[in-house]
Formats: structure tokens, C-alpha cells, sequence
């Protein structure tokens, strides 16, 4: 296979989400959706195939010399930078990207909620942006907002259903001062203990990934061959709802089926309404 088959098959095993969203797109871009959507495969997996921080340190260095190269020898950093080159998209931006998840090869605590807040931009709204630049030829698609708010709540909402991994390895994205705030220690969480407590803290940050979506949805004035950039936001409201339900086990590893997923992306490609 070909550097940008290599890339598709990456994300098609490992983001399934973000591969059935980028068959959405206008088949000459969808290639280079699925080289974007692989190199953040490879750089948000990192914690999970490396040993140690300081290996994940050496792969995310590695990261940024291919896109300041050639791709180095990489197949998906080889068709990345095929697509940078192809688009004009910003060497900066993905910079920042990498920068951002060294947070995910420590155990430091988040600190505060403005701080994942702005994890969560760095890592989830550029790649969104830049997923509209594709779609937009490489111009200013004029998506900023949407996209940062949008790339807030698909963020945080992920992390939360991630909560069972995290806390097995005694990371946490729950922001240390919204724990304290609910008098939630971090041996607690790491102890997977569902506390009242931590509950609270959960139906806070869902409040905020809400608002962060409707947000979104208020600047979701675009150009209407920008959408399916944004189409795996169709799936943060149904996720939050099982959440919210008094059912929900919040270190259970479980999420909106795969079937229901999928049908998700296909009604709101079908309406263009995420």
C-alpha cells in the first residue's frame, strides 16, 4: 500500500469515529483527512506504547522533525507532509499539537479547568481547524470559533469516557481544582471509587463541554463543503446524554454502540446538522 493507504488503514483501526466522518468528504480531500487524522493517531497513542516519558519524548521529537522534513522515512509522516505541502496548512500548528501532548506521557494533575480547557484546544480544535483548511483548499475556512468550541466539547467528552483508562494508570484529566471543589481526592479516582463527590464534578464538566457545543453551534456559519470537518461533533450530545443517565458507571468502560455510531454520522451528514 501507498504512504496515504498506510494512513488510512491506521485510522481506520484506531480513530473509527474520525475515519467514517472523513469518507464524508469530497473524495480528492478524504487522503488527506485520513494523513492528518493518523499523525494524531500516532501522537495521542503515544502513552500507550512507549515505556517511559522520556521515549514518548524521542517519538514526539521525532514527530516534529518529519514535519520539518520529509517525513522521515515515516509512511504517515511522508504523506503528512505531502498534504502540509499540498494545503500550505501551518508547520506551527502542528508544533503546538506536539508540544501539547507531552502533558499525556506524565502523571502531573491538570491543574485547573481553564487548563484542560486549553489542552484540549491545542490537541483537539487545531486538528479540526486544520481538518477544515484541507477541505477549504488550504484558504482561511473562517472556522476559528467553531472549531475551538467544537474541539473543547468533543475533547472533554472523550476524556471522560476515557476515565476507566486514565485512572488505571493513575493519570488524571479532571482538573485538581474541580475535584477539590467537590472534595474528591485523586486516590479516589485512581481507587475507582464513585463517590457523590466525583459525580458532581463529572455533571459540572458536562455542563461545560454542553456549553462549549452550543457554542459551536451557534458559529456553524460556513461554507457548507466544510461539514464534514465537523461531523464527529454529531456525536458529543448522544455520549453526554448516557452519561447523564442515572445508570451511567463512570469507571466502566462503555460508551454509545458502534452500530448507533455510525448511524449517528450517517443522520447528520445526510442533514448537516452535528
Amino acid at each position: 500500500m501507498d504512504d496515504y493507504d498506510h494512513a488510512a488503514e491506521i485510522v481506520r483501526n484506531d480513530d473509527r469515529d474520525r475515519y467514517l466522518a472523513d469518507l464524508f468528504a469530497p473524495e480528492p480531500a478524504r487522503k488527506h483527512l485520513l494523513a492528518l487524522h493518523a499523525f494524531n493517531v500516532e501522537i495521542s497513542r503515544l502513552r500507550d506504547v512507549v515505556r517511559e516519558p522520556g521515549l514518548g519524548e524521542i517519538r514526539l521529537q521525532f514527530w516534529r522533525d518529519a514535519i520539518h522534513g520529509d517525513g522521515a522515512g515515516h509512511p504517515v509522516g511522508r504523506a503528512l507532509v505531502a498534504t502540509i505541502e499540498a494545503f500550505g496548512l501551518p508547520r506551527e500548528t502542528f508544533d503546538a499539537i506536539i508540544e501539547a501532548r507531552r502533558f499525556d506521557l506524565y502523571n502531573d494533575p491538570m491543574p485547573s479547568l481553564n487548563d484542560l480547557e486549553g489542552y484540549a484546544g491545542e490537541t483537539s480544535s487545531l486538528l479540526f481547524q486544520l481538518a477544515a483548511m484541507i477541505l477549504s483548499g488550504g484558504g482561511d475556512p473562517g472556522t476559528a470559533e467553531i472549531a475551538g468550541h467544537g474541539g473543547v466539547a468533543y475533547a472533554l467528552t472523550g476524556l471522560m469516557r476515557s476515565l476507566p483508562l486514565h485512572a488505571s494508570r493513575e493519570q488524571l484529566y479532571l482538573p485538581a481544582e474541580l475535584l477539590s471543589e467537590h472534595d474528591v481526592g485523586e486516590q479516589s479516582v485512581f481507587a475507582g471509587e464513585e463517590t457523590s463527590g466525583l459525580r458532581a464534578a463529572l455533571a459540572g464538566l458536562r455542563a461545560v463541554a454542553r456549553n462549549h457545543l452550543a457554542a459551536a453551534r451557534s458559529e456553524a456559519q460556513y461554507d457548507p463543503k466544510l461539514f464534514p470537518a465537523f461531523l464527529p461533533l454529531a456525536l458529543v450530545e448522544p455520549e453526554l446524554d448516557r452519561m447523564d443517565r442515572p445508570d451511567y458507571r463512570p469507571f466502566q468502560l462503555a460508551g454509545v454502540s458502534q452500530l448507533r455510531r455510525q448511524w449517528i454520522l450517517w443522520r447528520a451528514a445526510r442533514r448537516r446538522v452535528f
